[in-house]
């Protein structure tokens, strides 16, 4: 296996269009590294330059110790997984994923080897003989990774490749190349414009936006500690509520709600004293009334409901809170219904705010480790004691 680093890459199309701009990112051998964004951030276009796909504007690409700026795609060692799974129709699975290395001249016993053990770590030893027509949408996408693995390369590129599957056949596949990566130890670029796919496979997330490269880190350090609003409303869902308020005595006041900073955040907004910002609360992080274990203080939010969606396990509420909405994550099944007034209490350990012009996170802490505020310990971010409002 080997990193990839990428050191001030650009890519323009003609003197109009700037598509990456200055992108800076070093991946580690054997990381697991996706690149999320919405559609048009540059994601795809460069994994396509690091495949050799696309020409690279200005930058150093490196793969292992070596510069492949100008080398084919054919001869840096990478195999790419895209959307659509391109298999041969003609050909059986066995075929298919042979077929890459009967092109190198590989000896027939080392692809008869190869072909079986990928079978193997992807569970379709048994479909070895079957067409492409005769498999499922799953099964035709692990065939496709397949043919990418015995291939054995430096670096794997994979190019959204579960979109095409439904819900349930994502979750399923997800799982699959998590544990796909823990077994062959491989360095991988995955991207994606699904964010839950990047919370939950990437060892590292790079958030992209407009060819430009917001934060990189842990998925749990991007969850607690984003460094600007774009990050914090892309990261989680569903995303984070931003609600506009004013800075009175380390307090957001919200209409006729106020609630209290604390800790290392409650610090940073002195400077914003009697200023607006934009105070951030998950949907998790909210709790109702009667059915949170949230202490009770200077954090109520008080609103009227407008949308209930009741989905078994937990309730999203909508609510209007001062003229703003907001999505509340209830636990179990809540009995609201539109119209009807409700208290919030909001989880202050889990407060964030924002600068309205810059869209800067304010300063609420730095990770010290790669499980966010978990093994962040010091920032001031405890109740002094469990109290229940049960």
């Amino acid at each position: 296996m080997a990193e990839v680093i990428l050191e001030h890459i650009n890519k323009r199309y003609g003197t109009k269009h700037h598509a990456v701009k200055d992108f800076n990112l070093h991946i580690q051998d054997r990381e697991f590294m996706v690149f999320v964004g919405p559609s048009g951030c540059g994601k795809s276009t460069t994994l396509r330059m690091i495949a050799g796909l696309e020409d690279i504007s200005d930058g150093i690409l490196k793969i292992g110790d070596r510069v492949v700026n100008d080398v084919p795609p054919k001869d840096r060692d990478i195999a790419m997984v895209f959307q659509n799974y391109a298999l041969y129709p003609h050909m059986n699975v066995y075929e298919n994923m042979a077929f890459g290395l009967k092109l190198r001249k590989t000896p027939k016993e080392e692809i008869d080897k190869r072909v079986r053990e990928a079978a193997k770590i992807l569970q379709i030893e048994h479909l070895l003989g079957r067409k492409p027509k005769e498999l499922s949408g799953g099964q035709r996408q692990r065939v496709a990774m397949g043919r990418a693995i015995v291939r054995e390369p430096k670096v794997f590129l994979m190019d959204e490749p579960l979109s095409n599957l439904d819900a349930k056949l994502r979750v399923e596949m997800r799982s699959q190349i998590s544990q796909l990566h823990r077994r062959l130890g491989a360095t991988i670029v995955y991207v994606t414009h699904d964010q839950v796919e990047a919370m939950t496979l990437g060892n590292r997330i790079v958030v992209m936006r407009d060819g430009v490269i917001m934060q990189v880190d842990t998925p749990m350090n991007l969850y607690d500690f984003p460094q600007n609003k774009f990050v914090a409303g892309f990261i989680g869902s569903p995303s984070m509520n931003f609600l506009t308020g004013r800075v009175q005595n380390g307090e957001f006041v919200i209409g006729e709600n106020r609630v209290g900073a604390m800790g290392r955040l409650g610090q940073s907004l002195k400077a914003y004293e009697g200023k607006d910002v934009l105070m951030g609360i998950r949907p998790e992080h909210l709790g109702m009334v009667g059915m949170t274990d949230i202490p009770r203080g200077s954090n109520v939010l008080r609103g009227q409901v407008v949308v209930v969606e009741p989905l078994g396990a937990q309730t999203d509420l909508i609510i209007d809170v001062a003229g703003q909405h907001i999505t509340a994550k209830v636990e179990g099944q809540a009995n609201v219904l539109p119209g009807d007034s409700i208290e919030l209490l909001v989880d202050q350990t889990r407060l964030h705010a924002f600068d309205p012009s810059s869209e800067a996170a304010i300063d609420r802490g730095t990770p010290a480790g790669t499980r966010g505020q978990a093994d962040t310990p010091g920032l001031g971010y405890e109740y002094a004691a469990p109290v229940s409002t049960y």
